[in-house]
């Protein structure tokens, strides 16, 4: 297969999956009630839970296509960014350096994308808690009385 056929087929597989990603969101978004409220509600024997799922999954699938197409275009995006950017000098990178910017840069994507999953996960409030402390503040706000 020649890379053209290659970068084709990448590309219309990147359309269906981003397609079938609007779909699935509108309909998560548009379809389904809001909230608690969805619960019990089916769509093609599927909740809003599993059709979450599928969502994840395409968007799983979808990175993971992308991902493949900057890799396909790496060279262009390195020759690029260093006709506009670069410094003054005409010689070109070597395949070895724009392989080390490439793995530099998923590497900075990857710590950025932990830190804020880190930061959700310190700062989630269960409930429970929540209406517990709102129990506790209300009380308190009765006893001043």
């Amino acid at each position: 297969m020649t890379r053209t056929a290659v970068n084709f087929l990448l590309d219309t597989l990147l359309l269906l999956f981003f397609s079938s990603l609007v779909w699935v969101a509108a309909t998560l978004q548009f379809v389904f009630p809001p909230g608690p409220e969805a619960d019990g509600w089916r769509l093609w024997g599927c909740g809003y839970a599993e059709w979450a799922n599928v969502q994840f999954a395409l968007i799983a699938i979808l990175l993971a296509g992308v991902v493949l197409h900057v890799m396909l275009h790496w060279t262009w995006v390195c020759g690029v960014v260093a006709s506009r950017y670069g410094r003054e000098k005409k010689g070109k990178v070597d395949d070895g350096v724009r392989t080390l910017y490439g793995v530099g840069l998923l590497i900075a994507i990857l710590h950025v994308i932990g830190i804020a999953l880190t930061a959700a996960t310190l700062t989630i409030e269960d409930p429970a808690q929540v209406e517990s402390s709102n129990a506790a503040a209300d009380s308190v706000r009765a006893s001043a009385d």
